[in-house]
């Protein structure tokens, strides 16, 4: 039986970065569904089809296919046979996930491939409903969180560090709408699992957050048999 483990939480919490960490510290396989997400909004984008035009977001989603594929550890996104890793981490690409995110067709585009990787694999798997909808059977769930300011923060430095031109208070801004979006859409709203751990990061770095998850997972029954 695999070894399940679901992380959720609000946009910049450092969700991606934590679990790729700990991934790596117990030799699982992480998905970053987040990044699937963004592999849709990207298609969106590309085909210059609007978050509001529901009719032509359904029909988009008939044409686009999705893969993750792993060289030398690292997940690759794969969009209709191009690798975009490259190319779905900018700010609006990361808006029209969330815009798009809500829209059942497109969740249910996704759903079938990260359940079926998570019932072959041990795997760490992290998003917005991953513990409430994807993964509702987890081993572990953790709700991985952080102030406004302090993730407006984090992404700031992460912009400003790859010479990208931004201001810190769009930024907060920016989260803030997201926020609100992913907790208040209709369909598997972001909140906390009845059963999640809470993690508040504001005060901790990577290192002491991974740390404190890994701690979780061995209490929640990972061993060393399954690392």
């Amino acid at each position: 039986m695999s070894f399940n483990i679901a992380i959720d939480g609000p946009a910049g919490a450092g969700k991606s970065t934590i679990a790729r960490r700990l991934a790596e510290k117990i030799s699982f396989i992480y998905v970053d569904t987040g990044a699937m997400y963004r592999a849709m909004a990207y298609y969106f984008l590309t085909h210059q089809i609007s978050a509001e035009d529901e009719d032509a977001l359904r029909k988009a989603c008939d044409d686009i296919q999705i893969e993750l594929s792993y060289r030398d550890g690292v997940q690759n996104v794969i969009l209709n046979g191009e690798d975009i890793s490259g190319k779905i981490r900018k700010e609006e690409v990361g808006n029209m996930a969330s815009a798009t995110s809500g829209y059942s067709f497109v969740r249910e585009k996704l759903l079938s491939l990260q359940q079926d990787l998570a019932a072959r694999n041990n795997v760490i798997m992290d998003g917005r409903d991953i513990g409430t909808c994807v993964l509702p059977d987890a081993q572990l769930k953790v709700y991985l969180t952080a102030g406004v300011y302090t993730r407006a923060m984090r992404r700031y430095k992460e912009l400003t560090e790859k010479g990208v031109a931004c201001d810190l208070d769009e930024i907060a801004k920016d989260i803030k709408e997201r926020d609100y979006r992913d907790m208040h859409r209709e369909i598997a709203p972001l909140k906390a699992a009845k059963d999640a751990e809470v993690l508040d990061s504001s005060d901790m770095d990577i290192d002491q957050v991974v740390d404190a998850i890994y701690g979780m997972a061995v209490r929640a029954g990972l061993s060393s048999e399954l690392m």
